[in-house]
This record gives structure tokens, C-alpha cells and sequence, in this order.
């Protein structure tokens, strides 16, 4: 969201947000004895998150989105919820 606000407030001045590669966050949390899931397109949502939910203890969901996608809902600078 960090990014999204750079985009959309400060001219797309971005700083610290430009990743070209991301950890395995699914393969970190299995490491740790966390189950993990991934979802990377918007049909996969429901049946990731009902699958997490499944899980005895804790789990991981990692939602791989395109650098550029907005995510909403978004507070702006000095606004509230």
C-alpha cells in the first residue's frame, strides 16, 4: 500500500517499494511448521482461504498481486476509516 500511496499522492516518486524479486513467503512458513497457501489470481481467493482456514493452528496465505494493482479500500494521507 506503501506504493499505491507514492502512486497516487507523491507523483509517482517511488522509494523502497520497486522489488523485482519476493522470498518464498509459503515455503518460510512451512520451515517454521506453519502450513502455507498462495493465491495469484482472484479465482483462486475463495478456495485459498477456505483451505487456510481448514487448518489446525496457525497458516500463511500469500496473495501475489501485480506491482501496479490498487488496493482497496485505502485511507488516504490524514484520513480515517
Amino acid at each position: 500500500m506503501v506504493r499505491q500511496w507514492q502512486q497516487l499522492f507523491y507523483e509517482h516518486r517511488y522509494s523502497n517499494t520497486i522489488y523485482n524479486r519476493n522470498p518464498d513467503f509459503v515455503k518460510i512458513a512451512e520451515g517454521m511448521g506453519v502450513s502455507g497457501f498462495s493465491a495469484t489470481r482472484p479465482e483462486e481467493i475463495r478456495k485459498t482461504i477456505e483451505a487456510a482456514l481448514k487448518v489446525p493452528g496457525p497458516a500463511l496465505v500469500d496473495f501475489r498481486i501485480p506491482q501496479g494493482a490498487l488496493v482497496l479500500p485505502m485511507v488516504p494521507p490524514g484520513g480515517s476509516i
